[in-house]
């Protein structure tokens, strides 16, 4: 309400944060555009449509990366908008004049990576938790963000509406440890921006998506330079939690954060 102006058309949200992992109060969200007549859109691309389904509660428009999630296996850049005939026409009238169209082999991968989405997301539901557990009780872990940790905020909200928790998770290592020197210890985990694949991929937002930012905006946000992103793939849980907690265990607790 604070945010709205005469001249606000939408409101757009993310399901889930990137990179803090905060749930949205999205039902909230979608009443109040409805009782404003702004058009709602959220990004779901975190969450993905195994996990929530903006359109069944009451958002306008949803928007994916399906370079995500949706093809599930790093090799195709695509989006994909999801809401009603008439919303779609709109925007499809402006695509074309932009002029992006997926090519047919793209359209064949992504195709064929939706066919498995619902088993991905649920192994990587279920790794993301027990990584997210293992870290949080680890003592050169600061703390952990995961939907599905009784510590998150928004953790009961998260279980109310959301029909899973999700591959990403961020953690803060502890004071002294040096995040360059974590990332290189680690030996399946790869260094990479990119989420939603079949491999583990882990992030600095300070470094990467968020570099282009102030010390202290970041800090606003609550980005620290020893905040870590994890995309959560399909490996076996067991050789992910084990790759995390060795790594933990093989850097140096007194070298401070550069």
């Amino acid at each position: 309400a604070e945010a709205m102006r005469d001249e606000t058309v939408a409101f757009y949200l993310e399901t889930i944060a990137n990179p803090t992992i905060e749930v949205a109060n999205l039902i909230e969200a979608a009443t109040f555009c409805r009782a404003h007549a702004i058009t709602s859109i959220v990004d779901n691309t975190f969450a993905s449509p195994a996990n929530f389904q903006p359109i069944r509660h009451g958002i306008d428009i949803s928007v994916q990366s399906a370079t995500k999630y949706l093809n599930g296996h790093s090799d195709v850049i695509a989006g994909a908008i999801t809401g009603t005939a008439a919303q779609i026409d709109a925007i499809r009238h402006e695509l074309n004049h932009w002029g992006g169209t997926l090519d047919p082999h793209a359209c064949f991968l992504l195709q064929r990576g939706l066919k498995t989405l619902a088993l991905r997301v649920r192994q990587q539901n279920a790794t993301a938790l027990a990584l997210a557990e293992a870290l949080e009780s680890h003592d050169r872990v600061a703390s952990v963000l995961y939907p599905g940790l009784a510590s998150h905020p928004q953790h009961a909200y998260a279980c109310e509406h959301l029909m899973g928790h999700g591959g990403m998770l961020a953690f803060e290592l502890a004071p002294g440890i040096d995040p360059a020197q974590f990332i290189g210890a680690l030996e399946m985990a790869i260094y990479a921006p990119s989420l939603g694949g079949p491999e583990t991929l882990v992030a600095l937002p300070a470094q990467s998506s968020h570099v282009g930012l102030s010390a202290a905006q970041r800090r606003d946000l609550g980005i620290s330079d020893g905040l870590v992103r994890v995309s959560v793939g399909i490996e076996a849980t067991e050789d992910v939690i084990d790759d995390f907690v060795g790594a933990l265990g093989s850097v140096d607790s007194h070298r401070a954060l550069a």
